[in-house]
């Protein structure tokens, strides 16, 4: 297997560094899971310094170090919400509508084409759609938008990745389609993702995940999934093959605590699925089961191991590619009267996620939330991705108004990629499932993963 050497952080030490980080400091050294004590002490502690310098550590073990041929990554994508008629009313939402209210929207397929075709033609590897819980459209709507999107990429001569649907949204297509019952959940969901797969969904994008705590959930989005079906979701579709991402939504009404939590049921979630693809692991302070880091050194990365030069290897063992923290933005939902969380707090959870997350192989900087200014300083602290070029967005808005200046959330990739060179890394162009992309133009095609340089 290929080995990663630890890379020596870039970060100068403070004169006076915290004396309650010495030995959270040792077991990231030697690449050992946090305990959630561990984790309280990072969030309390003032020495937010030293909290990005460990997770500085992390991120260039696993992706090489700034200046000394660490890699950072993007893609070229574009997004596709197909309707934002939603039968729930989350109070930190503000892309819901109802059926009939102003700005509600459901697109057919001639609008799927076009913008497949807009997709192609800017060279994109991924088509990301997801959409609200349209309590109207039926099952075979979906399975038809999935397809449309595949065989229209394909009749232009395009491969394009189809990430689609959150969790949220597969437990309702599984109930519209009949085929979810309570007391064997898991049956309809594999029911409802092998069909969806067949018809060319490629993986789960990780949104609706929220905090995984029942009395935030309770009080902010009640009537969604709670975290065990989320979490079968992944479950079933990683024993299917489709790798997922994973998402925590913070700065609300959530403890930090909570976050931890959050944290810690989905890195056990992926000692699962890494358990299928051949990595053991050791016994964890406070854990009922081993614990499978890919912070120790030399450990590779799970798409060193997945794909190969024919593509995946093992078809039956996807596992969560990257955690992407969201900031909470207030504004126009239900819960406006909040200050949502300030860019330190941005940054201090960013970099604990990728000290308690020790299995996820990457941690996104999402700069349509983050702001590409504050991706580049996440990159030095804890992630190795800022996502893409993306053109529309609407579920989140930096802009507190709901126009086309709002949504449309563009970046050039020449803007993409002098983020990261100024941040100090190699922009590294990835497909969807993080396989580096070689381009001509906008032709493409993907290259098993290479080892980072050690």
């Amino acid at each position: 297997m290929p080995s990663l050497a630890s890379q020596p952080s870039t970060h100068s030490a403070p004169q006076r560094r915290t004396d309650d980080l010495r030995t959270i400091r040792a077991k990231v050294e030697r690449g050992e899971r946090l305990s959630l004590s561990d984790g309280e002490r990072l969030f309390a502690t003032p020495d937010i310094w030293s909290v990005c310098e460990l997770a500085a550590l992390v991120r260039n073990r696993l992706h090489g170090a700034p200046h000394q041929n660490g890699v950072a990554h993007y893609n070229i994508n574009r997004h596709l919400n197909y309707s934002n008629v939603c039968a729930l009313s989350c109070k930190f939402c503000e892309f819901y509508r109802k059926k009939d209210d102003d700005g509600a929207y459901t697109r057919d397929m001639d609008y799927v084409r076009e913008e497949v075709r807009k997709a192609v033609e800017s060279g994109a590897t991924e088509m990301h759609s997801v959409g609200g819980l349209h309590p109207y459209l039926p099952w075979d709507y979906y399975t038809e938008l999935v397809a449309t999107i595949r065989d229209t990429a394909r009749s232009l001569g395009s491969d394009l990745h189809v990430k689609a649907f959150t969790a949220v949204e597969i437990v309702h297509l599984a109930k519209i389609a009949k085929v979810y019952r309570a007391d064997d959940r898991t049956a309809g969901i594999r029911w409802v993702l092998e069909r969806l797969k067949q018809a060319g969904l490629g993986s789960l994008p990780g949104g609706g995940a929220e905090v995984f705590d029942d009395r935030v959930h309770d009080e902010a989005f009640k009537g969604k999934i709670r975290s065990d079906v989320w979490l079968d979701v992944h479950r079933v579709a990683h024993e299917l093959g489709l790798n997922t991402n994973a998402t925590i939504l913070y700065g609300h009404i959530e403890q930090r605590r909570e976050r931890l939590v959050h944290m810690d049921m989905l890195r056990r979630a992926q000692d699962e699925a890494l358990a299928r693809l051949g990595y053991t692991g050791v016994k964890s302070d406070d854990g009922d089961q081993p614990a499978i880091t890919l912070t120790r050194p030399g450990t590779p990365l799970p798409e060193h191991i997945a794909f190969g030069p024919n593509g995946l290897d093992n078809p039956a063992a996807g596992y969560f590619q990257t955690i992407i923290p969201l900031p909470f933005f207030p504004d126009g939902s239900d819960l406006e009267h909040l200050p949502g969380p300030t860019g330190l707090e941005n940054l201090r959870t960013l970099a604990i996620a990728r000290l308690m997350l020790d299995n996820f192989p990457h941690v996104k900087a999402f700069w349509i939330m983050q702001t590409l200014p504050m991706a580049q300083l996440m990159l030095q602290n804890g992630a190795d991705d800022i996502d893409g070029t993306v053109v529309w967005y609407d579920i989140t808005k930096l802009a507190s108004r709901a126009d086309d200046a709002a949504t449309h959330q563009e970046v050039s990739i020449a803007s993409l990629v002098k983020a990261i060179r100024d941040a100090g890394f190699e922009p590294v162009e990835r497909d969807t499932l993080y396989r580096p992309v070689i381009r001509d133009g906008t032709r493409w095609h993907v290259q098993s993963p290479v080892p980072t340089p050690s």
